[in-house]
């Protein structure tokens, strides 16, 4: 596989304008790759903005881009020290910080911990609701990366994980969880398991060759029937949280570029699935961007 379709991309701001010392550092937050952040952050937002009367509170929004940020770096940290032996023996991700040797164990493992502790400072920041939902948030950040080793559905974990926000923003915003939220949730979930699953249909064969499993390999040319059950549940529970005129005549953007994905989408080409699987980002945008507009008209 082409190491130039996902991993580590040469020239970018990382090597523009950061110190040369904190580039591995950098790259191993996945600082350069910022998809895995909207992705992260969106159903947060989505939240946010339901939970409140009119337009979200724009402190909370920032604060949980702060989060995600954070958060998402620490998971990427955490990831690849369970992963650095598996990382070794794949062309893709053998230049990987940990994996070639420019970052240490012991230097990986102080930066999850920095991380840590730098979330914990913008999730006290928010109600003690919402801090106790981001505490509970850490068993699915820990447990995540050792799934593909054990069970075929890998990203039904990262979707746990991953949509968590959509609890928080909610109690961020009124101090309790609502069914709003908990929709919001399950519909990020499907999210996560379509646009995931387009994601790993380009590691199938190192995947294969190190051994670890995903919903590509268990699915195999039934992907995109699945892929399309996933977004259509996605779209169904995120239709049943939102209100308002507004949120019901921008949803079918959503769909539509739903649909694009599935259309165009060539699993066995593996530039394909990675700019289909980025695109989520504009999905997620064009959610955010309904459920607003429920609130006005």
């Amino acid at each position: 596989m082409p190491q130039s379709y996902t991993d580590i991309p040469a020239g970018n701001w990382i090597d523009r304008f950061l110190p040369a010392c904190s580039h591995p550092y950098a790259r191993l937050m996945r600082l350069d790759r910022p998809i895995g952040t909207w992705l992260l952050l969106l159903p947060c937002w989505w939240s946010v903005a339901i939970a409140s009367e009119k337009l979200p509170d724009i402190w909370l929004m920032v604060l949980f881009a702060a989060g995600a940020i954070i958060m998402r770096g620490a998971g990427c940290v955490l990831n690849d020290i369970y992963d650095r032996d598996f990382d070794k023996k794949v062309e893709r991700t053998s230049t990987r910080p940990l994996a070639s040797g420019e970052v240490s164990l012991k230097q990986a493992l102080l930066l999850f911990a920095l991380l840590l502790f730098l979330g914990l400072l913008v999730l006290l920041q928010m109600n003690s609701f919402t801090v106790w939902l981001g505490v509970l948030s850490l068993v699915l950040i820990v447990i995540y990366p050792l799934m593909k080793r054990i069970v075929w559905w890998p990203q039904f974990v990262l979707g746990l994980a991953f949509n968590w926000g959509a609890l928080m923003g909610w109690s961020a915003v009124r101090g309790e969880l609502g069914w709003p939220a908990v929709l919001l949730y399950v519909g990020g979930i499907f999210w996560t398991l379509g646009y995931d699953t387009i994601y790993a249909h380009q590691d199938k064969r190192d995947d294969i060759m190190v051994g670890v499993k995903s919903l590509a390999l268990k699915l195999g040319d039934k992907s995109r029937g699945w892929i399309a059950f996933f977004f259509a549940a996605a779209i169904f529970f995120i239709s049943l949280a939102g209100e308002g005129l507004g949120f019901y005549v921008v949803l079918p953007a959503a769909m539509a570029h739903a649909l694009w994905q599935l259309i165009g989408w060539k699993m066995d080409d593996p530039a394909n699935c990675l700019r289909r699987f980025r695109s989520n980002r504009d999905f997620g945008f064009i959610i955010l961007a309904a459920l607003i507009a429920g609130k006005f008209i």
